[in-house]
């Protein structure tokens, strides 16, 4: 996948406006397979399979003991015997390893990389350019449907990473390109654009979607990342739930914020953030975001100290003060469902 094919703000601007293609193949893909693998599979991540079933995918969390994030993924929920999951294409070998290790017997997890591709249709028009490879559209957000083009296997799921209304595909990898081919002349025709890495990360920046390796990590835990939607808690048992519930009670020492430029400034990773002289927190993902044409930033800031949304703060960037307005994201409003 490509930083950018005709330029990071075209191709998010595209998909605000009408529609992008995002080739996410890189993503990583697994499967438990099995009697009883959708509760095995409830035991070990974080969110709470129980809530959904059959057609259904859900986004949860693989954490460690001590409440890290090995990484997050979604979860399809394919039958009682059966869970597809899609994580991040670095951590995948790390979550199949950990769902092998402490699998029952009878159970078995296989790392499906090259059985599937991931292809992303995004925008107000997502649903224009599936009709017209006569895909399934109607299904509700985070639901899934099994369907073919062109004699292709597409699972297809109204997921996404950009926070407009979209599709997710997973056809056949050793087919995708003919899908592929397909989508791009679908997708140009609504005028819309293929789409590369650049956009994906401004359009999830505006969002404030977690990038593992930035806003979750082995060292940045769910709450702190404000995921604990994504846990079910009343369940008896999930990888890190002690320690999650402990962080829970105390309270999580940082929590991400938003930080928008009130001046001229790019945000980036890895920034110190003052409040007056105080360093309060540290920038984890930065950007200039198109849609609103200032710099935004994702950031952990200190709980400690106390910080209301509207507050000015400063974000140093190469030894000069940026202000900022401190926000709750999302930057721009979420189109998902």
């Amino acid at each position: 996948m490509p930083v950018s094919y005709a330029g990071t703000v075209s191709e998010h601007n595209a998909t605000r406006e009408t529609v992008g293609l995002f080739d996410v193949s890189h993503l990583g893909k697994a499967l438990v397979k099995g009697p009883g693998a959708a509760a095995y599979v409830n035991s070990a991540l974080t969110n709470d399979l129980n809530r959904i079933g059959p057609g259904k995918a859900q986004y949860t969390l693989c954490c460690t003991e001590s409440g890290g994030v090995v990484d997050d993924l979604i979860a399809y929920y394919v039958s009682d015997d059966e869970i597809f999951l899609v994580p991040n294409a670095a951590n995948t070998a790390a979550v199949v390893a950990e769902l092998q290790k402490h699998a029952p017997d009878g159970l078995t997890i296989t790392d499906e990389h090259r059985s599937y591709a991931v292809l992303a249709v995004q925008g107000p028009k997502s649903a224009e350019v599936l009709d017209a490879l006569g895909l399934p559209t109607d299904m509700d957000y985070m639901g899934y449907a099994d369907a073919e083009y062109d004699g292709v296997f597409v699972r297809v799921c109204r997921t996404g990473y950009t926070g407009e209304h979209g599709y997710e595909l997973l056809p056949a990898w050793d087919r995708a390109a003919v899908v592929f081919d397909a989508l791009v002349a679908a997708v140009r025709a609504a005028g819309g654009e293929p789409a590369g890495l650049g956009a994906r990360d401004t359009l999830r920046t505006e969002m404030g979607y977690p990038l593992h390796g930035h806003e979750l990590s082995l060292d940045i835990s769910p709450l702190q990342a404000r995921c604990a939607w994504a846990i079910g808690w009343k369940k008896d048992a999930f990888w890190g739930r002690e320690a999650l519930l402990a962080e829970k009670e105390a309270g999580p020492a940082r929590v991400l914020r938003g930080l928008k430029a009130v001046g001229r400034g790019v945000l980036r990773a890895d920034l110190a953030v003052l409040d007056g002289d105080t360093r309060i927190g540290t920038t984890t993902s930065g950007t200039f975001s198109p849609s609103l044409k200032v710099g935004i930033a994702l950031a952990l800031l200190d709980t400690a100290h106390e910080i209301a949304d509207g507050q000015r703060v400063s974000v140093d960037v190469r030894g000069r003060a940026v202000e900022c307005e401190v926000v709750l994201p999302p930057f721009v409003r979420a189109r998902t469902r």
